[in-house]
């Protein structure tokens, strides 16, 4: 039986991730000092610090690998289409035919990415929400989807 203390502390590591709209890599700083600090004491809070750094580890990936396929194709379809000729005599950027037709299938595949990563950090906000609510009821709560880094 976990003490309301360690139950607020995996609360709170949960919900430490949310930092990361405030402080940058602050989802990854605050669950390692939580975690860190009771993590010899609390087997629960040990399992619960695991999944919350785990989780923002393979959102990490996840995000990494759909900007790789996302921008570069943004940036394909855009430079496809701006005339660099007149660019040196002057300081206009000129779109010749900018025309989607001829780039519609790849583009597919840049949108389908941005509205996956949309769909990712949405899922990813309240699924921390829940995580936290399980942790202060004392249920130990696994992310969908993660990669188990630390074990």
């Amino acid at each position: 039986m976990e003490t309301s203390t360690e139950r607020n502390i995996a609360a709170f590591t949960h919900l430490s991730t949310f930092s990361q709209y405030i402080i940058p890599f602050g989802n990854y700083i605050f669950p390692i000092i939580l975690w860190t600090s009771k993590k010899e004491q609390s087997e629960f809070v040990d399992h619960n610090g695991k999944q919350a750094l785990n989780f923002q580890l393979s959102i990490l990936i996840y995000t990494l690998v759909l900007a790789m396929i996302a921008i570069p194709i943004f940036l394909y379809t855009v430079l496809k289409n701006i005339s660099f000729n007149d660019l040196v005599n002057s300081n206009d950027v000129i779109f010749e035919n900018f025309d989607y037709g001829n780039s519609i299938g790849i583009l597919t595949v840049g949108v389908l990415a941005l509205f996956v990563l949309a769909s990712i950090k949405i899922a990813e906000f309240f699924l921390v929400i829940y995580a936290s609510i399980k942790a202060s009821n004392g249920e130990e709560y696994d992310y969908p989807f993660t990669i188990p880094f630390l074990k």
